[in-house]
């Protein structure tokens, strides 16, 4: 895979994006429902990080520099088809039947903030990388379903405060409004975290998914329900 890579540490499985910024595009779509898929179907694991190798960035959200052009050359149905796949991650990463934990190391911007909040659990830098929704300073609005993702992992004050201004909030402060179980002062200190965190868990698969199934079931029908009738008009943009 081109983004991403899969390592494995006792039980646990390392998701590591690896393509710099980490945008979101089609590609790291197809290859982030082909690599969930890969980890689910190895029986013995019991967890998974999701993390990045680059320096600065976590994610950085949707790729502009192939998502401007595609939309000025008219490429419609390419652009709806990758909106439908990264719903599809989101619910899959939602929905997953392991403990998933977010080991955010940088910058999570947008749709790159967004994964985070639809993993379960998240530790983060104390010393480096913010995480923001730009959207609002970038015309874009969320989709019904992105609100809801955010909803579930941060207080309402927080998310609202953030989505409405653009705001660069640190891993201190996250920590302190419980949106990350802890901020760490290096990478070293990070990954060891949530690793240690991730080896806590062994539950039963099919409890573990039917719980998150029924508690985020709202979010998955506003998904469903909302999102694609937007996403069919590429209402993408204010």
């Amino acid at each position: 895979m081109q983004n991403l890579a899969i390592t494995y540490t006792g039980d646990v499985a390392i998701l590591t994006m690896q393509s710099g910024e980490n945008r979101h595009n089609p590609l790291f779509a197809k290859e982030m429902l082909s690599a969930l898929e890969t980890i689910k179907s190895n029986e013995s694991c019991k967890a998974m990080v999701i993390t990045s190798n680059d320096d600065k960035c976590f994610s950085l959200g949707i790729d502009t520099d192939w998502l401007m052009p595609a939309m000025k050359a008219g490429r419609t149905e390419e652009i709806k088809q990758f909106m439908y796949d990264m719903d599809e991650v989101f619910k899959t990463v939602l929905l997953f039947p392991l403990p998933v934990i977010a080991a955010i190391n940088g910058h999570a911007f947008g749709n790159g903030a967004i994964l985070a909040c639809a993993c379960d659990f998240r530790f983060m830098r104390s010393d480096k990388g913010f995480f923001c929704f730009p959207e609002v300073d970038l015309s874009i609005p969320f989709l019904p379903g992105m609100i809801e993702f955010v909803k579930k992992a941060m207080p309402y004050h927080r998310f609202n405060e953030m989505k409405l201004s653009g705001r660069r909030v640190s891993g201190k402060e996250l920590e302190n409004d419980h949106v990350i179980e802890k901020a760490y002062e290096t990478q070293e200190a990070l990954m060891e975290g949530a690793l240690n965190y991730a080896k806590s868990f062994d539950k039963k698969r099919g409890i573990f998914g039917e719980h998150k199934k029924r508690l985020h079931k709202h979010i998955i029908e506003t998904i469903d329900k909302e999102n694609a009738p937007l996403i069919d008009a590429l209402s993408l943009m204010a």
